[in-house]
This record gives structure tokens, C-alpha cells and sequence, in this order.
């Protein structure tokens, strides 16, 4: 668990050919040079992957409609910086003590299912044959024989219906 030292360029380039075409091959470029330095993978089980959000997920222009590029590059580039300083500044400020906070919390529940929890399932799980026996001794001894003979007793009743024509 060393410091872990990220570099992160954001190039915008714009040539005059490009402002008649669309934003594709400037990202692509971009794209080609992030991969040249691969940064570590912070969330290698994909925790997070619902907070992926690209400018495309957030703002798309269908093709009937297009502002003028260097809007588009401009907001894009815009956005994208927003995003990385808002982020980077909160973390700065909360990360520490959320981290405390969840360290407390996991540690805390962590300790609690560790010395309560699982000794008391395990105590339950070794006593329930115990008195899994107990309890059917119990029935075998004093509800069954009253339940038999409350069987035999009623079990000599006959109820018959009839039907009565009187006025």
C-alpha cells in the first residue's frame, strides 16, 4: 500500500480540417495516447462500473440536429474537466474521513458477527439436536397419550342431521 503517483494529460487538438468533421477521430487520438501509459485498475471487480459517465451518456445531439464543433469539442473538453476537478476536490476533502468512518463501521460489524453472532449460531445449531430429542420426548409422553385418548373418546360420537318439516 505505497503512494501511487497518476499522471493524466487532457489534449484537446484542433485543426482547421478538423471543425467540418466530427469530434470521433480527435478522441480516438486522445484514446491512442492514454493507452501508451495504462494506469492501475482501482476497481478490478467492476464495484463501481454503474458511475461510468461519459459526455456521450450525458449530452448527445441525434444527426438532424448539430451545434457548430468547436461548441462541441469546447463543451466536451469543458465537461470532462469539470468532472475530473469536482471529483478530485471532493475526495480531497472527504476521503479521509469516510474512510475512517467505513473503517470503523466494518470494523465494528466485522467484530460483532466474529464474537457474537457466529458463536451464538454455532451454540444454537449444537443444541438443537438436544433438544430436538427433549421436545419429541415431550410429545411422545404427554401429548400423544392425551390426544389418543381424546380420540377414542370422541370417536364413539355420532352426529346425524335431520330435517324437520314443521310449521
Amino acid at each position: 500500500m505505497g503512494l501511487e503517483k497518476e499522471k493524466a494529460d487532457t489534449c484537446v487538438f484542433m485543426d482547421e480540417d478538423v471543425f467540418h468533421s466530427t469530434i470521433e477521430p480527435i478522441l480516438k487520438k486522445s484514446k491512442e495516447n492514454a493507452r501508451a501509459l495504462p494506469l492501475p485498475d482501482r476497481d478490478p471487480r467492476d464495484t463501481n462500473s454503474h458511475l461510468k459517465v461519459d459526455f456521450q451518456d450525458v449530452i448527445g445531439e441525434p444527426g438532424s440536429v448539430h451545434s457548430f464543433d468547436s461548441v462541441w469539442i469546447g463543451s466536451h473538453a469543458l465537461f470532462e474537466l469539470v468532472k475530473l476537478v469536482f471529483y478530485r476536490v471532493l475526495t480531497t476533502l472527504l476521503a479521509v474521513p469516510m474512510a475512517l468512518v467505513a473503517g470503523l463501521v466494518f470494523g465494528a460489524l466485522s467484530c460483532v458477527h466474529i464474537w457474537i453472532m457466529m458463536p451464538l449460531v454455532h451454540s444454537c445449531m449444537m443444541t438443537l439436536p438436544s433438544l430436538r430429542l427433549i421436545w419429541s420426548s415431550l410429545m411422545e409422553t404427554l401429548v400423544r397419550p392425551l390426544f389418543r385418548s381424546m380420540g377414542v373418546c370422541l370417536s364413539s360420537i355420532s352426529i346425524k342431521s335431520c330435517e324437520s318439516n314443521a310449521p
